[in-house]
């Protein structure tokens, strides 16, 4: 079909009000934890109780997909959001918070599974490597966003709201008192009953899903989990995605508890570039795996990380609030790179393999629990440590990866050209 800028445009606005939803919870974590009085265990059930529904709703979400279509999917899944959103903003108990942040997850979930069909059929085929890649770093880049949003809202509703914009004073009418940060879901309803009404009005073509992007049957995917190639990549996924978390959710709190660093500001600001530097490092990574060998590159990634979780754990605040940030850059190829691997070590069924590697992504619900635990029991310092076990995982799978196709370099084709 002819290229249609309008829904391109449409699924890249998704992936913006999905991430700038999903990753604001890093940012927001203390001052949860202090409304709730929450230990560092409770505060791990806020990102399990997202993630878990990414892991829950993938494969059931492609047959959603298949059986009502793009738009009523994408509809009803914003309508899925918005439902859990006004639950929590009316009643903002903690366990009305949990119980809105799997709905989220589960509407989101849904939603990713019906954008990439679509970005692939309205961008157009030849276009949709870099359509995707366009979509990463919309992603990263509402991530940065969303903690700055937050930083504004929590920062004028501590001071004089009753003298600021219009918006500040209808906030500060909105939100229960000292809990400012819940006017961060009042502006997620708004953008998401103006993503449905947008939704609404849009036409939407005929999506056809090759028999290779289909989610096959329930007897198709029990029958890849049999094999040990698609486990050892689901548990590579389940350990980017539980990394990442690992890392962007604890970020606030470390930085408050260990160097006194004010997590409405500083600390929003770090989870802030985490995200965005991990977009600057998603455009690097677009050039270096034009150059060499993705499994090279994945393994000096992985190196380059621990060189910085090891200087945000243990180096002074100054070098812990960039140190942070720089994981993001150097992770940030990580999960392409896996995904990537995954599918060109499988001659068949992409589509539902795909499903199940998205079905890791309930990594980001299960490692920061992880250190919540673990951190009850230790500190959070020590806690942390536990993601040398996740990017240990990632590092090996450098090391044993054997894809039967491998990234293609500028190198490689010098070579064929030779030959």
């Amino acid at each position: 079909m002819k290229r249609n800028y309008y829904l391109v445009f449409l699924v890249f606005l998704t992936f913006f009000v999905i991430s700038i939803i999903t990753n604001i919870l890093g940012a927001i974590n203390p001052p949860v934890a202090k409304s709730y009085s929450l230990n560092d265990f409770m505060r791990g059930f806020l990102p399990m109780a997202l993630f878990l529904a990414y892991g829950v709703m993938s494969i059931p979400g492609g047959m959603l997909v298949e059986a009502y279509k793009e738009k009523k999917t994408m509809i009803g899944s914003f309508i899925l959001v918005l439902a859990g959103v006004i639950m929590f903003v009316l009643i903002p108990k903690f366990n009305v918070f949990l119980g809105t942040l799997f709905i989220v997850g589960a509407g989101f979930a849904i939603l990713q599974v019906a954008i990439n069909p679509l970005l692939r059929v309205a961008g157009g085929e030849e276009h949709f490597a870099f359509n995707s890649v366009m979509a990463q770093l919309i992603f990263g880049g509402a991530s940065y966003i969303g903690p700055h949003i937050y930083k504004y809202f929590v920062l004028n509703l501590q001071t004089s709201p009753d003298h600021s914009d219009f918006i500040i004073s209808t906030m500060s009418k909105l939100t229960p008192q000292g809990m400012p940060w819940v006017s961060m879901y009042w502006f997620f309803l708004v953008i998401t009953l103006l993503m449905i009404l947008l939704l609404f009005v849009s036409r939407f073509p005929r999506v056809e899903r090759t028999k290779e992007e289909q989610v096959g049957a329930w007897s198709v995917i029990l029958q890849l989990f049999k094999k040990r190639i698609v486990i050892l990549y689901f548990l590579g996924i389940f350990c980017y995605v539980g990394t990442e978390q690992g890392v962007s959710y604890w970020i606030s709190t470390f930085l408050e508890r260990y160097h006194g660093f004010d997590p409405n500001t500083i600390g929003a600001s770090a989870v802030g570039w985490f995200w965005g530097m991990m977009m600057f490092g998603c455009a690097l990574g677009l050039l270096l795996l034009k150059l060499f060998d993705s499994k090279k590159i994945l393994l000096g990634a992985v190196s380059l990380s621990l060189i910085c979780l090891m200087l945000a754990l243990f180096g002074p605040g100054d070098i812990a609030k960039w140190a942070f940030p720089a994981i993001g850059f150097t992770i940030s190829v990580l999960y392409s790179i896996i995904f990537s691997l995954a599918l060109n070590s499988m001659e068949k069924h992409h589509g539902s393999f795909s499903g199940i590697l998205v079905t890791g992504i309930a990594g980001g619900a299960v490692v920061p629990w992880i250190i919540g635990g673990l951190s009850q029991l230790f500190e959070l310092r020590f806690a942390m440590l536990f993601l040398l076990v996740t990017f240990g995982y990632i590092f090996a799978i450098g090391i044993w990866a054997r894809p039967i196709i491998p990234n293609k370099t500028i190198r490689l084709r010098r070579r064929r050209k030779e030959g």
